[in-house]
């Protein structure tokens, strides 16, 4: 179980194998250029405005960490599927980002600390995602943020993910402010139409 309610995990997928068609769905690889300038323009308006030190938790092959990194910002991406990390470093070389290979619930960064927690589609997949946020929130700097990209949806093999109002619930005690943006009816995010719940919560520490 994720959060009680869906009975589907990120532990029941092999990231591994995933990895090599990863990109090929349109808002994961970001290829189509409408599509890529619909995640460049939503990202601007979450990360801050200056130069930031951006984790990327659960990065995958990195798209999301290259947008970051090529608004300015200096990204630390982690994921615990090695292939996944492989791509996204070969995806972002010669620019400002590092990629460890490690648990998104316990990154692997040591004492360092961030001004952005950036997370899309990972915290549903996750046990315990109220214990996951506090861990997550010892990592922000004050005044730092989340950026929380989650939704509902249907797998095929029953229903997984997290709806806004359960993920607002567990960051009210977390943070002073938070915002949902509900993005179903963007579809050039998603390079579709969708019908599901898919929203993002920015939330400020």
């Amino acid at each position: 179980m994720t959060n009680g309610e869906h009975a589907i995990t990120g532990a029941d997928l092999d990231w591994d194998s995933a990895a090599a068609t990863f990109d090929d769905e349109p808002d994961h690889g970001l290829r189509d250029p409408e599509v890529r300038r619909a995640w460049a323009s939503r990202l601007r308006s979450w990360l801050p405005d200056r130069a930031s030190d951006v984790l990327d938790l659960g990065c995958g092959t990195g798209s999301l960490s290259l947008l970051a990194a090529e608004q300015g910002h200096r990204v630390t991406g982690v994921d615990r599927s090695p292939a996944m990390v492989d791509l996204a470093r070969a995806k972002l070389a010669g620019r400002d980002a590092v990629f460890l290979v490690g648990d998104a619930a316990a990154p692997p960064v040591g004492e360092e600390r961030f001004d952005v927690v950036l997370v899309r589609h990972v915290l549903w997949a996750l046990p315990d995602p109220g214990r996951v946020l506090r861990h997550w929130r010892g990592l922000l700097r004050p005044g730092g943020r989340f950026v929380l990209v989650e939704g509902v949806w249907d797998t095929g093999a029953g229903p997984a993910g997290i709806p806004a109002d359960r993920l607002t619930d567990l960051l009210a005690p977390l943070a002073g402010q938070v915002r949902v943006e509900h993005l179903s009816d963007d579809e050039p995010l998603w390079g579709r139409a969708v019908t599901d719940e898919r929203y993002a919560v920015v939330a400020t520490a």
